[in-house]
C-alpha cells in the first residue's frame, strides 16, 4: 500500500483542523481494502472516523460511509467483512451469500439512449467513458442485500437518537455521490441543494454499476454508479472549507506493479489513467491550502484485489492484507513525507 501527501505542512494549534474522509468506488474487494485502512487510519485521526466535519462515499465508499453515519463501529464494520458479523449486520451477511462474482444475464437493450447521444453532442461536458456507460445493456441486478443493510442501519441509529422528531441523516456532513443516468451529471446526495432521498435510495443508486444493476429511481430520475463519473468525487470538497483530507481510493495506485499477464497489464494502464486524475484533483485542493493524503492499494494488494472487484471470496484475504500493508504505509509517513509523482 501507498501513502502520498499534497498540500502544506500539518500545522501546529490549539484546536483540531477541520477534517474530511473521502471513501472511492472499488466494489467488493475495494470496500474490504478500505475497511482495513479505514481501522488503521484511525489512530492518525483527532477524533472518531464518524465525527469528522465531511464524508463523501462513492459506489462502495459509499456503503462505509452510511455505516459511519448511522454509528456502526469500526469492530462492527470488520467483523461484517469477514463474513462473521452478528447483530445489525448479520442479515445482510446472508442475503449477499446468494451473489455471485459475475452479474446477471442484462436486458438486450442499451442502458441510457439519451446519455450516450448527450456525451455526442456535448463531448466537453460528458467525458467518453461516461457516454459510454450509456450503451451498456440494461442491468438486471438488485441489491437486495444492501438495501436491507442500510435501513436497518438507518433504522437502529434512529432508535438510538430518537428523543425528539427523526434525525435527518442530509445535514450535510455525509454526502453520497451518484450519476443521472440521462444526463451525466453528478450529485451528491446529503449536500446542500441535492434530490432529496432517504439513506437507503442513496447507497443503493451510488451503487449501481451500469451493465450489472438496475439504476435507482429517485424523484422520477435514474441514478448510477457515482464511480462512472468520479472514482473518488474528490474535487467536490474544493468549495468546502475542510482543512486536511484523507482519500482512500482502492481504484488507483501510486505504487503500481508489474504484472506479465496482458489482462493485468491492461487494468493496469486504466488504474493509472485513474491515478494520474486523482493526483491532479489533490494537488489542486493542495494548492488551496487543504493538506490531501492519498492512500491506494500497493503491489501486495493489487494482486490479492485482482481484475474483478466484485468477487467476494477474496475478500477476507483482500482485508487482512489491508491491515497489514496500510500501518506500514501510514507508518512511513511520520518517518519521511513522499514525495508526490
Amino acid at each position: 500500500m501507498a501513502a502520498v501527501v499534497f498540500g502544506p505542512d500539518r500545522t501546529l494549534g490549539r484546536s483540531r483542523p477541520r477534517i474530511g474522509l473521502v471513501l472511492g468506488a472499488g466494489g467488493v474487494l475495494g470496500a474490504a481494502w478500505m475497511t482495513g485502512a479505514l481501522a488503521c487510519l484511525q489512530d492518525r485521526l483527532p477524533c472518531a472516523a464518524a465525527d469528522v466535519e465531511l464524508v463523501v462515499g462513492t459506489s462502495a465508499g459509499s456503503v462505509l460511509a452510511a455505516a459511519l453515519r448511522c454509528g456502526a463501529s469500526l469492530e462492527e464494520m470488520v467483523a461484517w467483512q469477514q463474513g462473521n458479523a452478528t447483530g445489525i449486520f448479520s442479515e445482510s451477511v446472508a442475503l449477499a451469500a446468494h451473489d455471485g462474482p459475475l452479474p446477471p444475464r442484462p436486458h438486450l437493450r442499451p442502458g441510457s439512449v439519451p446519455l450516450a447521444c448527450a456525451a455526442l453532442l456535448r463531448p466537453l461536458d460528458v467525458p467518453p467513458w461516461v457516454g459510454a456507460s450509456g450503451w451498456l445493456p440494461s442491468g438486471r441486478g438488485r441489491h437486495v442485500a444492501l438495501r436491507s443493510l442500510v435501513g436497518a442501519l438507518d433504522r437502529r441509529y434512529q432508535s438510538l437518537v430518537r428523543t425528539g422528531p427523526p434525525a435527518d441523516w442530509a445535514d450535510g456532513r455525509t454526502w453520497i455521490a451518484a450519476m443521472d443516468y440521462d444526463t451525466g451529471r453528478q450529485v451528491l446526495f446529503g449536500r446542500a441543494g441535492a434530490p432529496r432521498a432517504t439513506l437507503a435510495d442513496a447507497v443503493v443508486a451510488s451503487c449501481s454499476i451500469p451493465g450489472w444493476y438496475e439504476p435507482a429511481v429517485i424523484g422520477g430520475r435514474r441514478y448510477v454508479d457515482g464511480g462512472v463519473r468520479s472514482m473518488t468525487s474528490l474535487s467536490a470538497l474544493r468549495e468546502t472549507d475542510v482543512q486536511e483530507v484523507y482519500v482512500l481510493a482502492p481504484m488507483a495506485s501510486t505504487e503500481p506493479d508489474r504484472p506479465l499477464q496482458p489482462h493485468l497489464r491492461i487494468e493496469r494502464g486504466l488504474k493509472q489513467f485513474l491515478t494520474r486524475t486523482l493526483i491532479r484533483q489533490a494537488r489542486a485542493l493542495g494548492a488551496q491550502g487543504m493538506r490531501v493524503t492519498v492512500v491506494t492499494p500497493g503491489a501486495e494488494d493489487l494482486a490479492l484485489m485482482g481484475v474483478n472487484l466484485m468477487d467476494h471470496r477474496r475478500r477476507q484475504a483482500v482485508l487482512t492484507a489491508s491491515f497489514r500493508t496500510s500501518a506500514g504505509a501510514l507508518a512511513r509517513l511520520d518517518v519521511a513525507r513522499p514525495r508526490a509523482a
